[in-house]
């Protein structure tokens, strides 16, 4: 059986999205259903050439972590959703992390 993982007030919910692409998170409140924050690829300042898919996820932790602390979001609850703590998913929570974040 698998267990959901909601967000609260205290500890939102650090949501991760992985396309063939690009990868996207975002920070939710569940008990009210609202995005506090986000960040992609989008937002980041890596060369696109250069860069590996890799980089770019530790990338994106590291700016979703800076934009939740000017929220005052200290902690959260990190969702990997179906995919593997593994590759990608696992630089973003280690950027997340070297970010300031914690969970």
């Amino acid at each position: 059986m698998k267990r959901k993982i909601k967000g609260t007030a205290k500890r939102p919910r650090l949501s991760v999205f992985r396309s063939n692409k690009a990868i996207y998170a975002q920070i939710i409140d569940d008990e009210i259903g609202k995005t506090l924050v986000t960040a992609d690829e989008r937002a980041t300042k890596l060369p696109t050439k250069k860069a590996t898919k890799t980089d770019k996820a530790r990338e994106v932790g590291k700016i979703l972590a800076k934009k939740a602390l000017k929220k005052k979001i200290k902690t959260v609850v990190f969702d990997k959703g179906r995919y593997q703590y593994h590759g990608r998913v696992k630089a973003l929570a280690e950027g997340v992390r070297e970010g300031g974040l914690k969970f």
